[in-house]
């Protein structure tokens, strides 16, 4: 049963509205004061609160600015009694956040009807909310699952375990979050702390272009073999010049700022520019930091690994380089903090599942009822994050929505089955009937349709045919249930095979219903050469 806390220092009102709110349990205070008090003990038990304007000690304008200060009134809606028609007093209300008003004297239907439609409205959205954090928690999770996933794939030429990226990842974003407690020099919000530390795990990935001779050489380098790993920064950040896309992207510039700065010094003596003070960006600044300490703390091919107290004490003294004072600062007075992640060794992030969901409770809270920017903000970054990997990886997916009729594909995708990137209405385009017959698509629908919520996977083989005659190339594709197609092939014809993986989607809510489907074609390898215009390629030499 819902609790109304009804405030007034009339007894008489409250007995009023106590009998016209009957089926809720009642909760009385006399004065703000009281109110303050009840709302504090009771917290979220209570699914609204009437408030009388003016009383004596501590009327409702100053207990609504408390309960604003304490953030209450995000999960709390307030209703107003007055029998005032002052302007200025109901701005005033608004501004401290009451939802909505009943005037004296009371009529019983507007009582009931406003208090069950507002506790319906607050209900309905922390079930949002709610449900919005869980969604949120498992992108987090899955993100930093790629994030481990790549920090794999950059580092498996080490001897190092893969944990440097993750281990640079949490210690740049305890960094960030310290520096914008003690100083507002670099106005970062909290979208550039996540997009910084997302970035941080491409610092280490021009190590890909570095001999194996050297990059895992036991003992001290030579003159030139330092040079040579040297490069590494400006390779990575080489690396993701050259991507043929979302150059402009945030994410992307901030993985080639880190990749190429993450060795310059704040005295000007690092590498590969240069770089003296705040000339060297931020994010690299605070990277190459979280960088030199995981370093030391860390088993390498050359030494063992140093305590958190010494590897601490070496940064201090400037054994390792000179760094921006304030985040020496920052550093040490995030010892505790950073030490917890060193000793926990989890490949996902310090965050907690608790603290990710109250962090995108916090997104929602900011937008009040209406979130959808946000929301479609941070869809639109998961997707843009996305792109960036797949880019890097080769990835190809595809994702179709029932309720816009809209086929998108990845950039990849695109480019193997020469397509554009969207397509409105693909049922009504024949763009895709003569790439991939008119019987193959059907098939796949008739697939697709046959999935359920229970059973949700499909998984077919896409063969994509590539013939050449007299110079000219053509290509067309058909689907099956193996990757194995009989029947004959015209002369000077490649067939290259991709797994195609489909996930539909359902709707959360009983009955559910079909709401579209994402996928993927991974390719073997010599399907992923002619995704890259090549005829062969070796797919662990790329990595």
């Amino acid at each position: 049963m819902e609790k109304i806390l009804i405030v007034d220092d009339s007894q008489m009102n409250r007995e009023i509205l106590a009998e016209m709110l009957e089926g809720y349990e009642i909760l009385e205070a006399e004065t703000g004061k009281d109110a303050v008090a009840m709302v504090r003990e009771h917290g979220a038990e209570i699914s609204l609160v009437l408030l009388d304007m003016i009383m004596p000690e501590m009327d409702g304008l100053e207990a609504m600015e408390i309960m604003g200060k304490n953030g209450w009134l995000t999960d709390l809606p307030v209703i107003m009694i007055s029998s005032e028609d002052s302007p200025e007093l109901t701005h005033m209300a608004y501004e401290l956040g009451v939802t909505e008003f009943i005037r004296r004297p009371f009529d019983a239907l507007v009582v009931q009807k406003r208090c069950r439609n507002i506790i319906a409205l607050y209900s309905k959205q922390k079930k949002l909310m709610d449900l919005f954090a869980d969604q949120f928690y498992e992108k987090e999770k899955n993100s930093r699952m790629m994030i481990d996933i790549l920090a794999h794939i950059v580092e498996f030429r080490n001897n190092e375990c893969g944990m440097h990226v993750i281990n640079v990842q949490n210690y740049t974003e305890i960094l960030l979050r310290k520096l914008v407690k003690i100083t507002d020099k670099y106005q970062l919000s909290e979208s550039d702390i996540g997009l910084i530390a997302n970035a941080s795990a491409l610092h280490d990935i021009g190590k890909i272009s570095i001999p194996d001779e050297i990059l895992n050489k036991p003992g001290r380098l030579t003159d030139e073999e330092f040079k040579i790993m040297k490069g590494h920064s400006a390779a990575g950040a080489q690396m993701l010049s050259d991507l043929p896309f979302h150059s402009e992207e945030p994410i992307v510039k901030l993985s080639y700022a880190i990749a190429r700065w993450h060795h310059e010094r704040w005295d000007g003596r690092g590498y590969p520019d240069g770089l003296k003070g705040d000339d060297i960006p931020i994010a690299a600044q605070v990277v190459s930091l979280a960088d030199v300490y995981d370093a030391l703390t860390a088993d390498r091919v050359y030494k063992k690994a140093f305590s958190h107290e010494t590897a601490v004490e070496m940064i201090l003294k400037g054994e390792c380089g000179t760094f921006n004072p304030l985040l020496l600062q920052c550093l040490e007075t995030s010892q505790d903090e950073i030490r917890a992640v060193k000793e926990k060794g989890s490949g996902l992030s310090a965050k907690g599942e608790s603290e990710i969901k109250a962090f995108a409770r916090e997104l929602l809270k900011s937008d009040a009822l209406y979130s959808s920017d946000r929301l479609l903000h941070l869809l639109e970054y998961e997707k843009m994050k996305n792109r960036f990997f797949e880019g890097i990886t080769g990835g190809c997916s595809f994702e179709y929505s029932v309720s816009t009729r809209i086929l998108s594909f990845s950039k990849n995708a695109a480019a193997a089955v020469g397509l554009p990137e969207t397509i409105m209405d693909p049922s009504s385009d024949p763009r895709l009937s003569s790439v991939f017959g008119s019987a193959s698509i059907k098939d796949l629908v008739a697939r697709l349709r046959g999935a359920s919520p229970e059973e949700p996977v499909v998984q077919l083989y896409l063969h994509q045919l590539v013939t050449t005659n007299c110079g000219v190339v053509e290509q067309s594709f058909r689907i099956s249930e193996a990757p194995e197609v009989m029947g004959n092939y015209p002369p000077n014809t490649k067939r290259c095979v991709y797994r195609l993986i489909c996930l539909t989607t359902w709707t959360l809510e009983e009955p559910q219903r079909y709401t579209g489907v994402i996928g993927k074609l991974i390719p073997n390898e010599s399907a992923y050469g002619i995704m890259k215009g090549v005829d062969i390629i070796d797919l662990k030499g790329v990595l």
